[in-house]
């Protein structure tokens, strides 16, 4: 296991999102990242459903009735992008609703971008 921490870059306002979480919950979220930048997998979390292949894994965590999820990306070398976090309303069913699922295609799209402009070239021009 490498000794640096991949860098964790948030999408939008999903910091803003899970500062909102109630604190064991931030908790849980903020180990399984750390876990993230690691290289390892926290147990709770779970590739999400609809992204094969993206590297798009979900930490589920329920607290008091309500069901928080957290939404990050591994699969851009070497840095941690966390897409979404939200509370989830709905309460039949465990599919992620869908305008959050096409709130994290969007910005799993701007994550790439930003990768490939901030990580991928490392050129020098600024």
């Amino acid at each position: 296991m490498s000794s640096s921490l991949k860098p964790i870059e948030w999408v939008a306002n999903s910091l803003e999102d899970l500062k909102d979480f109630p604190e064991d919950v931030q908790q849980v979220v903020g180990y399984a990242l750390y876990l993230a930048q690691c290289g390892e997998k926290h147990p709770s979390a779970k590739p999400l459903q609809g992204f094969k292949g993206a590297g798009v894994l979900e930490v589920v965590e329920d607290f008091d009735g309500d069901t928080y999820r957290a939404v990050y990306t591994v699969k851009l070398a070497g840095v941690i992008y966390v897409l979404h976090a939200f509370q989830k309303k709905s309460k039949q069913g465990i599919a992620t609703p869908k305008q959050d699922v096409d709130l994290i295609e969007s910005r799993l799209k701007r994550a790439k971008v930003h990768h490939s402009e901030n990580y991928s070239k490392r050129n020098k021009e600024e």
